[in-house]
């Protein structure tokens, strides 16, 4: 078990930042989610990859809120998809989705997103295509629906990062959540090998594990950091430093610590409890040249 302090920051170093370079090869990032509950959850993601370097960001939302969100994140692309009767991104989503997928790095998948009723088939289909170039983040109910597609996930060949806090866990596992809050390593482990994916076991002291069997950890000391949101800039944290080229278990390190030490900043600059999501997003710039 290694824990992410400096000596694993420095022998995992951040991308070099390439004088000149446009924003193509700082990394592209295509983010699909939201809701009519949740319409601004991809806003939040979207900053959040932006902020730690990718170079573009582009959204794909339900119709009804894809102008107020490209209004709202007018740094960032938009693309209105199909809505399904609950809300929700629909079935029908999948070939816009797929289509924005042959000109991104990465992909995160989830944020907003509640419903089910659709959400199990656009999964599949959505990652039933392996492709080189391209790594995921499944967040949200995206990844509550994880359960039954490991052979889909492990044809990724480790591009895959899930990022289950315990309950979502247990869902996908069947196991009880208190057996995981017991042995979160052991937990996480598990689902490394189950999936062939990167997971991030989400907590206030967070367990990555990979399918190599790297064991990374991270304890919080942030308790804002249990606020609405705070997943979404995870997310998009990650999936940026992914789209920048790093290998999934050191974008999944990085970004952890990342947001972590994000909470830290807005907790001394704000109050322990209190802080918002959006708070954590104006630190991470700064956090990149420490």
């Amino acid at each position: 078990m290694t824990r992410l302090d400096l000596a694993w920051r420095t022998a995992n170093p951040l991308p070099r930042r390439e004088d000149g370079a446009d924003k193509n090869a700082r990394g592209r990032v295509f983010a699909a989610g939201g809701s009519r509950r949740v319409p601004g959850a991809l806003a939040l993601t979207a900053q959040a990859a932006l902020r730690v370097g990718a170079g573009k960001v582009r959204m794909g939302t339900i119709e009804a809120a894809a102008i107020p969100l490209g209004l709202v994140m007018p740094e960032a692309g938009v693309v209105a998809l199909p809505e399904g009767a609950d809300g929700e991104l629909g079935a029908d989503a999948a070939a816009g989705i797929n289509e924005q997928l042959e000109s991104c790095d990465a992909f995160i998948f989830g944020p907003g997103m509640g419903g089910r009723s659709d959400v199990d088939r656009l999964t599949r289909q959505v990652i039933a295509t392996p492709r080189a170039a391209l790594t995921i983040v499944l967040d949200a109910a995206p990844l509550a629906c994880a359960a039954g597609l490991e052979t889909l996930i492990a044809a990724h060949q480790g591009r895959v990062v899930l990022t289950p806090h315990h309950g979502e866990l247990a869902y996908l596992t069947g196991e009880e959540e208190r057996a995981i809050g017991d042995d979160p390593e052991r937990a996480a482990r598990a689902a490394a090998d189950r999936f062939g994916a990167v997971v991030v076991l989400k907590n206030a002291r967070t367990i990555i594990a990979a399918p190599d069997g790297t064991m990374l950890v991270h304890d919080s000391d942030a308790p804002g950091l249990a606020t609405g949101g705070s997943g979404d800039v995870l997310a998009g944290v990650i999936g940026g430093l992914l789209a920048r080229g790093m290998a999934p278990v050191a974008a999944a390190g990085w970004g952890v610590w990342l947001h972590g030490a994000a909470g830290r900043a807005a907790a001394e600059a704000i109050g322990p409890i209190g802080f918002l999501a959006r708070d954590l997003l104006p630190h991470l710039p700064r956090l990149l040249a420490m």
